[in-house]
């Protein structure tokens, strides 16, 4: 099989096979690199693996080049990367792998390029192409992976069982590679996946994490999430996401499957946005509705408040996972506390303050929030679907013209603590906290005008009512 190299990937190529040689080492590309050449796929990473030292190679191959790139290396794990125009190379020798029972640090041992492959999650990843002299450009596929390639299928090299028993975390790549290429799951591979599930608990949080970050970033997140629920992983990794399924009926009046529709809401934000803490925002905005489920006889099934239940669930998901808990998280938590208020204000005679609130609690993420509730119109009834998207664009439409006339995105009032304190004389108090609360109010309602000396008028009269005068 040939392959179509870029010429200074050609270089890079040649140059390891070089390097390798004047050090008598066996060396290979292997992977994603190789997969994604035979699919014709875009890809920046070279994995090289040798029989021998990976650190040492890095380093021989860095003195081919002219200005001589830098190597990281890491001695523990027998690793060592270098970047060459964009590309990032990395460098590890030959290894076999294996968990513990209840270990989340893997044992690792010198092996053969054999039994690297045999290592490895899939078939498809698998595959070598040998750069030394004696076997330069063959390709070494000892478990069909071309042709697993051509089926669009994903099974492991050896026995599933022994793969996921052997390192966990390759039931969810397998999960990943589905969602990320549109392969099926072999059949002997999924029931293997089902069986050992609960393995996954000895892998950690931050390694389930970037596996989950990395199925968000695909171009159609369901098929991840739907195999993660099918196969039980969900329930163990994120069990109050799993909570979200399931619809119930009483005296003939139902809901809608949560689960499904959430998962629906982030393929649809997908088709509109990368940022991966919109699509997060996406796959939490409802959280809050196992919580907030009740059923009514008048009305139904309703969430009443799921938006603040789920709001002040985001910091322990968060934490559970072990994402940062830093502005991501205040991001994620703001949009799932905001995704009802645009559909609240989805009538014609939208008030100006209405709208001047939703600008000014929503603040810069304003745009990533309509995005959001866009994302969230889901029904199989196309003239509802339609009805909501017309009553969202009149709330944008109403939005321009509210920000072009008072620009109150990122407002801060003109009447600040400090003022208050210094017109009446007073101390970090909470009566300066009721003034100054009082006056945003006044502006955000409309009942004064956006300006410094209607504001302080304002501060004065309200300041009189708490029997409070200013300073002489």
């Amino acid at each position: 099989m040939d392959f179509t190299f870029s010429t200074i990937e050609q270089h890079i190529i040649d140059t390891i096979g070089l390097a390798a040689d004047h050090l008598g080492l066996e060396a290979y590309i292997i992977g994603g690199f190789v997969r994604d050449k035979i699919m014709q796929r875009p890809t920046k990473d070279i994995d090289i693996v040798c029989v021998g030292s990976g650190i040492d190679l890095a380093h021989h191959v860095a003195t081919y080049f002219s200005p001589k790139p830098s190597v990281s290396f890491f001695k523990n794990f027998g690793t060592a990367q270098l970047k060459i125009d964009q590309l990032e190379i990395e460098f590890v020798g030959a290894r076999k792998e294996s968990y513990e029972q209840h270990s989340r640090k893997p044992h690792v041992s010198i092996g053969s390029l054999q039994d690297d492959q045999q290592r490895r999650d899939l078939t498809i990843n698998a595959l070598a192409i040998g750069l030394n002299k004696n076997n330069k450009g063959q390709i070494l596929d000892p478990f069909e992976g071309i042709e697993d390639i051509k089926n669009k299928i994903l099974k492991t090299p050896l026995d599933p069982d022994k793969t996921f028993i052997d390192d966990p975390l390759r039931m969810m790549r397998t999960i990943r590679f589905a969602t990320q290429l549109a392969f099926s799951i072999e059949s002997d591979t999924w029931h293997a996946i089902e069986r050992n599930k609960d393995r996954i608990q000895i892998i950690s949080k931050e390694r389930i994490v970037d596996e989950l970050h990395k199925i968000l970033m695909t171009t159609k997140p369901s098929i991840g999430f739907d195999l993660l629920f099918q196969s039980g992983l969900l329930h163990l990794i994120f069990p109050k996401l799993a909570a979200l399924s399931g619809a119930e009926y009483i005296d003939g009046k139902g809901h809608k499957d949560n689960f499904y529709h959430t998962i629906q809401v982030v393929d649809n934000i997908c088709e509109h946005t990368n940022n991966l803490w919109l699509r997060w925002s996406a796959l939490l905005h409802d959280i809050g509705k196992p919580a907030t489920k009740k059923f009514e006889p008048q009305h139904g099934w309703t969430f009443h408040g799921h938006e603040w239940v789920g709001a002040k669930m985001i910091p322990g998901i968060f934490k559970e996972l072990k994402m940062p808990l830093n502005e991501k998280m205040k991001y994620v938590q703001k949009l799932v506390l905001l995704h009802l208020r645009p559909i609240s204000l989805q009538k014609e005679d939208i008030t100006d303050s209405a709208i001047r609130r939703l600008l000014f609690d929503a603040g810069d993420e304003v745009d990533d929030l309509m995005t959001l509730c866009a994302a969230d119109i889901t029904s199989k009834n196309e003239r509802k679907v339609k009805q909501f998207k017309e009553n969202l664009k009149l709330v944008s439409e109403k939005m321009v013209q509210v920000e072009e006339k008072d620009k109150i995105r990122n407002w801060q009032p003109p009447i600040t603590g400090e003022i208050i304190m210094e017109t009446f004389g007073l101390s970090p108090s909470k009566p300066v906290g009721i003034i100054k609360d009082a006056v945003r109010e006044a502006i955000l309602d409309g009942k004064i005008s956006n300006q410094y000396e209607d504001a302080f008028a304002y501060m004065i009269q309200k300041a009189k009512e708490l029997n409070i005068e200013p300073k002489e």
